[in-house]
């Protein structure tokens, strides 16, 4: 059962990194760093956001709080100085961070407890705390860049007025069999 949850949340988080990764492939440098207003948060902002926590949360996830001293999640909705490529690198700084950890878990860990901002998780609560906070930002770099690039946007998901040929698809070449 553990691994198998394990593997679930391995694939759920590969399958956001990929929306993302997605999403950065269709934008341009400037369209990373726009911001709708002022108050409002650019893609780079959301980026550096998961980054330091990624950092935070999943490095010694086993043996120290989740947030850790040395993470200013207050800076990481500053401005970035950065160009695209330092952003990709620590987007994939911070996916390599979580995957390392979810790769060393043992069955065993699952019996520990761990904790965020001093309070106590389970194990699985604390990758589900996760599993939930990382969709909804990657959600919100998606809607970004569909909103920044209108018509030219490549759908990443089932196209508007397609699902009929895709659940045909799915009929004929089933993706997945337990």
């Amino acid at each position: 059962m553990v691994s198998d949850f394990l593997s679930s949340a391995k694939s759920q988080f590969a399958y956001y990194k990929k929306l993302g990764d997605a999403t950065f492939n269709q934008l341009s440098e400037d369209q990373l760093f726009h911001k709708y207003d002022a108050p409002s948060n650019s893609i780079a902002n959301i980026v550096m956001h998961m980054h330091g926590n990624m950092l935070s949360r999943w490095t010694d996830f086993l043996t120290t709080d989740g947030e850790k001293p040395w993470r200013h999640r207050d800076r990481e909705f500053e401005d970035p100085l950065v160009n695209k490529a330092a952003l990709l690198q620590r987007w994939e700084e911070g996916w390599a961070c979580l995957f390392q950890a979810l790769n060393s878990l043992r069955e065993s860990d699952f019996a520990k407890v761990i904790y965020i901002r001093n309070e106590a998780h389970s194990v699985v609560e604390g990758i589900n705390r996760q599993l939930a906070h990382y969709p909804y930002h990657v959600g919100q770099i998606v809607f970004i860049g569909k909103m920044l690039l209108g018509n030219q946007w490549e759908s990443l998901s089932i196209p508007k007025g397609k699902s009929a040929d895709y659940n045909i698809s799915m009929l004929t070449n089933p993706k997945k069999q337990f």
